[in-house]
This record gives C-alpha cells, structure tokens and sequence, in this order.
C-alpha cells in the first residue's frame, strides 16, 4: 500500500502505475484503489481492506482526478458548468459536492447503495429523472436538480441544504439544524472546504 500527500509526484506515480498495467496482460495487471483521508492523505492499495476505497484501475484512469500544481482538475467541468447553468446553482458547489460524495469516480457506490458522482440512492432515481445513475450527465444533472429543490425548501441555507442532502430532509427537520450526527457533520465542513478552495481558484 503507498500512503503519500497528494502533490505532483503523485500525478506522475499514478500515470505510471496505471500506464505500466496497461503492458500486463488483463489476468495479471493488480486493480488499484485509492481513498484520501481526513487529514487528506491519498492511499493507494490493491487489495483494499477498507469501504473507503475507490477503484482507479486501467479501464477507470479517464475519470481519475489528478492533482497539479494549480488545483484540481476532472474530466466533468464542462458537464458541471452546463448542470449549473441549467438549475442555477454555482459551479464550485456541485464540483465541491462532487468531490466530497465520489472523488470524482462515475463508478462508485457507497456502502448503503448511494451510486455515482453525486451518489444517488437508486430510490430517487425516477424523481431525480435519471435514467443511468453511472453516466456522468445523467447523475450530475439529477443531482444538482435535488440540490436546487433542498436550496429553495431551506430559503438558501446551504448549511442546512447540505446536510439535507447527506442525512435527508427528515433529519434536518427533525433538528430544525444540522443533525448530530458525525458522518453529516464531516460532510456539511468537507464540502464548505472544497467549496471555499474551488471558489479562490474561479473567481
């Protein structure tokens, strides 16, 4: 397992290990995972011991977000933007949200079932109007359509809509606040950071 900070050393390791796989035949080229941690550590693991793991194998490495030396950059900004000119919504916020639910990864599924970019449970598929929670445009444009439903019910607050978005709005209201719960608390800071970080960078 490597355990490093993301830097530019990182996006020359990782394009090495993903181009090297691609000499090794499909039986024998390792699957690497990947997860940053909350000290923002990226950790990098074949055979994962961990739900935190993403996979970021050879088939994936498009999608892969890379670190440089100017911010972050994905392969989705141009569906982002469109989503954000469609709903409303600030580009940096759903590229924040974006960051915190998936890392950037089509592909993922959490624990509970939440798939894609924006790890869309598959029970608000249809009210979301999604029809392939894995396609890109189609997860990103029905998450950012909740995203603008939670922004009006909660008059702007994007404490609360944030926490709406991770816990329920059941939650929020049953607290008339952000619900006591760690895993939505850690959220509702993540995604503020990665909004402050990626609103300083497009001003």
């Amino acid at each position: 397992m490597i355990r490093t900070r993301p830097n530019c050393w990182l996006a020359i390791i990782l394009i090495l290990i993903l181009g090297c796989a691609t000499f090794i035949p499909g039986d024998l080229s390792a699957e690497i995972y990947s997860y940053t941690d909350e000290d923002g550590v990226l950790h990098f693991s074949n055979a994962p011991t961990s739900a935190r793991y993403r996979y970021a194998g050879p088939e994936n490495s498009m999608h892969a977000s890379i670190y440089y030396s100017g911010g972050r950059m994905t392969t989705y900004d141009d569906i982002i933007r469109e989503a954000s000119r469609h709903h409303g919504m600030r580009f940096e916020l759903i590229k924040a949200m974006i960051h915190a639910e998936s890392n950037f990864n089509p592909n993922a599924i959490s624990p509970s079932g939440a798939i894609g970019l924006m790890q869309i449970m598959p029970d608000n598929l249809n009210a979301f109007g999604i029809s392939d929670p894995f396609d890109p445009r189609d997860n990103i444009m029905g998450g950012t359509r909740y995203l603008k439903q939670l922004m009006e019910k909660y008059n702007r607050d994007l404490s609360l809509t944030l926490a709406a978005y991770n816990a329920g709005p059941g939650a929020v209201d049953k607290y008339n606040d952000i619900p006591p719960y760690p895993e939505t608390e850690d959220y509702v800071e993540k995604v503020l950071t990665y909004y402050t970080q990626y609103t300083n960078q497009h001003p």
